[in-house]
């Protein structure tokens, strides 16, 4: 089938499903199981949409397994469906069925020998590709970005409800491990009530942002087409847009110590950008840049710094930072500060009122092996070498598990939806002069209902 005739049949079919969700009854929304549930010994049967390196990345992790398999995978670039297949073929596993072209996944999705689908291409398909799986009752896991707009919230969120199929959202850093230490720690109440929190994006990507286009990282000033991976379209949003860009792997940890969605929500947000000048200078200062290369001429509207601020129902605020355009050490900045101490991750700080010395910081690692979460004490081994230190294996683990029951995830489309908001809502506080933007309530007040199981 044609990429023309495939867009044309998802667009028909997304419009009939827009045309369902409207005027919705509540006590119609589906159930948050999927149809799907796996016999012992069966494998999960998972499509991988997106081969490029974070969708390697899965695809390595699934073939470790014994209770999963990859039977398709879906992309444009021919040099990241070789690797995927060198990666099959050095597990010893069944070349997975290739589908090649803009709209191929639409076929993917139809499959009958695929039950759940992990989406891992660049940002702007996230959306529109979850909403074909979920449309297709595949059990989606969907990869983190934020989103263009409110309304491509609503149509993750309403496109669950009308079909009652999961999707969860791959938020790989709720799985850190000095992050879940620390969620440990909150939850038997070290730091009392909490009151602030910090996180963000810390993280110098000018290597991953310009590329020569032939090897991977820190070789050139060269973006878009003539690039590399992430550089063929990640630079992109940098010219275009100005807001906080990235902000899940902050916001999702917090959510967690502070109940988002399951008790809390966010209600509000104000953003400031800085200036921009990091990606101008760097391609001016790179030897295979200089003030005559095209690039150099780019105006990035993108500020180096975006400071976002969220107030939340229970009355704690939170700061979220996004700083990936200048000279730094990474870090994702996490604070967390309650009524009897506070940890922060960076030097691994920790103070606790009555137990530390009094106006100074301790070193936090002995509370954090102290509270080091049951998860990662027996499954540690399992998840050497697995990436981002082990957290990707942890992250996998659970949606292999939750794919195969059918199962409501542990981080889910209202997780997904709300956290990806924050992009958008960023996008307009700054244009509007750091005006405060409500948050709109993907739960429809069963947040106040809800509990958080996440990792109990």
């Amino acid at each position: 089938m044609s990429d023309k005739l495939n867009r044309r049949s998802f667009l028909q079919k997304s419009t009939l499903a827009g045309a369902s969700l409207t005027g919705l009854p509540f006590a119609a929304i589906a159930a948050s199981d999927a149809p799907l549930s796996k016999k012992e010994g069966d494998p999960l049967r998972v499509g991988i949409i997106g081969s490029g390196l974070r969708g390697q990345g899965h695809l390595d992790l699934l073939l470790r397994r014994k209770d999963s398999i990859v039977t398709a995978i879906c992309d444009i670039d021919e040099r990241m469906i070789a690797r995927s297949l060198e990666i099959a073929q050095k597990h010893n596993a069944k070349a997975p069925e290739v589908y090649k072209g803009e709209y191929a996944y639409l076929e993917l999705v139809q499959r009958p020998d695929i039950d759940a689908v992990l989406i891992a291409t660049p940002w702007r398909w996230h959306t529109q590709q979850a909403v074909a799986a979920m449309q297709a009752g595949k059990y989606v896991g969907m990869e983190v970005s934020g989103a263009f707009s409110i309304d491509e919230c609503w149509q993750l969120v309403n496109t669950h409800e009308a079909t009652g199929t999961p999707l969860f959202f791959l938020e790989n850093v709720c799985y850190r491990r000095d992050v879940m230490a620390v969620l440990q720690m909150v939850r038997a109440g070290l730091f009392g009530e909490l009151v602030h929190l910090e996180c963000g994006y810390q993280h110098d990507l000018r290597g991953v942002k310009f590329n020569d286009g032939e090897t991977p990282y820190n070789s050139g000033a060269e973006f878009g087409e003539k690039a590399f991976s992430e550089a063929r379209w990640r630079t992109r949003h940098s010219v275009h847009r100005n807001g906080d860009l990235y902000p899940t792997h902050g916001i999702g940890p917090v959510a967690q110590y502070i109940n988002l969605n399951r008790g809390n929500r966010m209600t509000y947000l104000t953003s400031t950008a800085t200036k921009s000048r990091g990606l101008h200078d760097y391609i001016v200062n790179h030897p295979k840049g200089g003030q005559n290369h095209p690039n150099a001429k780019v105006e990035f509207e993108l500020g180096d710094i975006i400071t976002t601020v969220v107030k939340t129902a229970k009355g704690e605020s939170i700061i979220i930072s996004h700083d990936t355009n200048l000279p730094r050490p990474y870090s994702l900045g996490f604070r967390v500060q309650g009524t009897k101490g506070l940890w922060m991750d960076l030097n691994d700080s920790i103070h606790l009122e009555g137990a530390s010395p009094a106006h100074r910081w301790e070193n936090a690692q002995p509370y954090l092996d102290r509270y080091d979460h049951p998860l990662w004490k027996k499954y540690a081994s399992d998840a050497e070498g697995a990436g981002h230190g082990g957290m990707d294996w942890f992250l996998i683990n659970d949606f292999v598990i939750s794919a195969r029951e059918g199962t409501r995830p542990p981080i889910d489309v209202y997780d997904a939806a709300s956290w990806l908001a924050i992009t958008p809502l960023s996008e307009q506080s700054i244009a509007g002069g750091s005006q405060p933007m409500a948050f709109p309530d993907f739960t429809r007040g069963r947040w106040m209902e809800w509990e958080n199981t996440f990792a109990l």
